[in-house]
């Protein structure tokens, strides 16, 4: 009986040996799990959080200061040479009636046009410019028509300006009877006036500072900016025009001063001188 009770306590001491290592076991796993290194799918749950980079601020400009300030002028002129040449001519024609001023006319302005274009002018160079009829009185206070004229002008650009002597030539062999205007004028207006106006700019800021030195301060920012612009015509003008589109662009034709030497386009009778692109503009700075 005695070794009975000494069997069965060691099976029941086995046993609740087993029991305890087998509930100490999965503590045991999580423990070693806890301390090992995180996956990448532990750090994407909990990912580190950066602050992100605050923009580097940037110092503030001065302001201008309007209260102070200084106004100035600058202009610049650049001269070239033109490239271009526009020539009206006009084919007047006069007549005791309407229709036969009007035919007369037409045949004479074709037989023009046909004498240009054989010199290598082409069609779309050659414009009507002016066309007008008008009543021709037996006197000035008579209100008594004796007959009717015809007033049609021709504009005829040369893309080469060494064709100008020979466009009036032939025009007028062939039935012209006016030039009314030669003008010259160059195809890169916008170039030329773009360089202008960089150059009045920066005289009037040059001129600024040393006025702001003089008087102890310096020219700091621009507060306004005006530019200046014309209209300039040297020549015959018939009314109206194709020509005053030139002129109203700043271009101006100079003569050739004497003595200089003759112009480039070979032995025409015609000498170019140079083309004067210019602006003038008005600024204002404020003053530090």
């Amino acid at each position: 009986m005695k070794q009975f009770s000494t069997v069965f306590n060691l099976i029941l001491a086995a046993l609740v040996v087993c029991l305890l290592f087998s509930t100490n076991l999965p503590a045991a796993k999580a423990q070693a799990g806890a301390t090992a290194t995180p996956t990448a799918a532990s750090t994407a749950v909990e990912p580190t959080m950066i602050p992100p980079a605050l923009p580097i601020a940037s110092a503030p400009s001065p302001a201008c200061d309007s209260q102070r300030s200084v106004q100035v002028s600058g202009a610049a002129q650049i001269n070239v040479t033109p490239d271009r040449g526009l020539i009206q001519l006009g084919v007047q024609s006069n007549g005791a009636t309407i229709d036969f001023v009007q035919a007369a006319n037409t045949i004479a302005v074709k037989r023009v046009i046909l004498a240009i274009q054989a010199l290598g002018v082409d069609a779309k160079d050659i414009a009507t410019d002016v066309y007008v009829i008008e009543p021709v009185y037996e006197d000035y206070d008579s209100l008594y028509i004796k007959g009717y004229r015809i007033n049609n002008v021709l504009a005829v650009t040369a893309r080469d300006v060494k064709w100008t002597s020979g466009i009036i030539a032939s025009a007028l062999k062939a039935g012209a009877n006016q030039v009314l205007n030669v003008e010259f004028y160059t195809s890169e207006l916008r170039k030329y006036r773009d360089q202008a106006r960089e150059l009045a700019m920066k005289a009037a800021r040059e001129k600024a500072q040393a006025l702001a030195y003089a008087a102890g301060a310096q020219a700091g920012c621009v507060l306004s900016i005006t530019e200046n612009s014309w209209s300039y015509y040297n020549g015959w003008w018939y009314g109206y025009g194709r020509g005053q589109n030139n002129m109203t662009q700043n271009v101006i034709q100079n003569t050739v001063p004497s003595g200089a030497p003759a112009s480039a386009a070979g032995d025409e009778p015609i000498s170019l001188g140079q083309i004067s692109v210019k602006a003038e503009i008005s600024a204002s700075f404020g003053l530090r």
